[in-house]
């Protein structure tokens, strides 16, 4: 397809959709999509690249517990809170301007994490990198609204789903390989170091071939939702992430019992701002979308699911199977080639038998969770890449039919001029979903193994994900049939 030239005149520029749904503004290109897919797998990578580098970190750092999960939630956290912000200035000043200014940022932030001499310093510098990943993302999915229509639109939404799950599992598998080959003696730094030059291609080809887009009727910062949204965030997920680490402190029993409070006012106060017509953070009227009100409270159990199913995998197979970095990687290969092919015929099987795609995955995916709970039970301690090999096959095929069919549903619905907010608010709960895994199946997990040992721990942690899923397969009954 001709790469659309960016006009400098503001209207031109601005998303308009027709009827049909052809695009009557920007059009994304082929190499443009493959441009902000490209911005949307790095955060999510990093997110679960740090797991199989934790203990040579901890060795080289001496960084202790407490001070591993601040590695981990510092980003995740920064990520979850800015997202909605991102995403609103991405509508205000530009969603190409913001890609590129969170690009170049995400790329210098990586370079200080590599260069870390002390584990506080290391922290410091995910916290940043998670600011600019939150500035980056919502841009992805902002640009793919506002300049892509009809079928171009949901084949490119499927392939955001599908990037969004392969770079999850990636993630864990590059981090294991770059661990392992240890470039230059640069060890652990290298699942940091890496993203440096990926991000300057990103800003070159994003220069090229991501046109520019922005709301016809920006709203300014909402300056109070942004706020208590941070502090409903933080008061939820520092504690969790750090509570079983740090030995349980008042000030994180503090924390979890301020969070209703901060939850409730912040509500209010979007309420109260959609009421008076002025437009607020995240508005309330979002969630009158039929996709938004039905799609997001899935989104959240499969999240918590996946992010908890990563971190307990990674800990079990290094620690309590004695998987060296590239074995543990290399274990989860099985799920991201299954996931990758549900999501390529995602769309196909879509328009044929409509949301009960989400319902058929979960299912798949508990029998995937049944024949790795099989395995552990039978094969421990002498479980291996094959005998993990089938459960883990299946339950990625069921993860890759539920995931990219979400996001299709929950942004369905959405008007272009409200893009930019609309994909912060979906990745803000797929975010903070995927920390609450981390914060509640890991902490579960670590908790069992002195009392019951590692292989019961990972078993007693697979049967409640079971349940997760379980609750995920009976919400998707209530999705809309039909899929646009």
């Amino acid at each position: 397809m001709e790469r659309t030239r960016v006009l400098p005149s503001r209207a031109e520029v601005l998303p308009r959709v027709t009827r049909i749904g052809t695009p009557a503004g920007p059009v994304l290109t082929a190499l443009g999509l493959f441009t902000v897919l490209l911005g949307a797998a790095l955060p999510l990578i990093d997110f679960f690249i740090v797991n199989v580098a934790l203990p040579t970190i901890d060795r080289d750092l001496a960084a202790g517990p407490a001070m591993l999960e601040l590695v981990v939630a510092g980003y995740g956290t920064a990520y979850a809170v800015l997202l909605v912000l991102g995403g609103r200035l991405g509508d205000m000043f530009g969603r190409r301007r913001l890609f590129l200014a969170g690009m170049a940022a995400f790329g210098l932030t990586s370079l200080a994490c590599g260069l870390a001499p002390d584990a506080w310093t290391l922290v410091g510098a995910r916290v940043a990198q998670g600011a600019a990943a939150a500035l980056m993302l919502p841009q992805v999915l902002a640009t793919i609204q506002s300049s892509t229509a009809g079928t171009r639109r949901a084949r490119a939404l499927s392939l955001y789903g599908a990037t969004a799950g392969l770079s999850m599992v990636a993630g864990q598998i590059l981090g294991g390989v770059l661990v392992a080959a240890d470039i230059a003696g640069t060890g652990w730094r290298a699942v940091f170091l890496v993203n440096v030059p990926v991000a300057l291609i990103g800003l070159v080809l994003a220069a090229r071939t991501v046109p520019e887009t922005r709301s016809e009727r920006p709203a300014p910062i909402d300056v109070p939702g942004t706020l208590l949204l941070a502090v409903s965030l933080i008061t939820l997920l520092a504690p969790l992430t750090e509570g079983r680490a740090a030995g349980w402190p008042l000030w994180t029993w503090i924390s979890l019992a301020a969070f209703p409070f901060a939850a409730c006012a912040f509500y209010a106060v979007e309420r109260r701002a959609d009421r008076q017509g002025r437009t607020p953070l995240v508005p309330p009227s979002l969630f009158q979308l039929p996709g938004m009100r039905r799609g997001l409270p899935l989104v959240l159990p499969f999240s918590i699911g996946f992010g908890g199913f990563m971190l307990v995998m990674a800990v079990a197979l290094q620690q309590g199977l004695d998987f060296g970095p590239i074995a543990a990687g290399t274990a989860l290969a099985p799920l991201a080639a299954t996931f990758f092919v549900a999501s390529l015929m995602g769309p196909r099987l879509v328009a044929r038998y409509g949301s009960r795609v989400v319902t058929v995955g979960g299912l798949i995916q508990a029998l995937g969770l049944v024949l790795l709970v099989a395995a552990a039970l039978y094969d421990w301690p002498h479980l291996n890449g094959f005998a993990l090999a089938p459960g883990m096959a299946v339950a990625g095929f069921g993860q890759g039919l539920q995931l990219p069919v979400l996001f299709r549903i929950v942004l369905a619905d959405v008007p272009a001029e409200r893009a930019g907010v609309g994909s912060g608010v979906m990745v803000t709960t797929q975010q903070s979903a995927l920390a609450l895994g981390v914060a509640t199946l890991g902490t579960l997990f670590l908790a069992l193994i002195p009392s019951v040992g590692m292989r019961d721990a990972l078993v007693t942690t697979l049967i409640v994900q079971l349940g997760v899923v379980a609750l995920t397969v009976l919400l998707s009954l209530r999705l809309p049939r039909a899929i646009v």
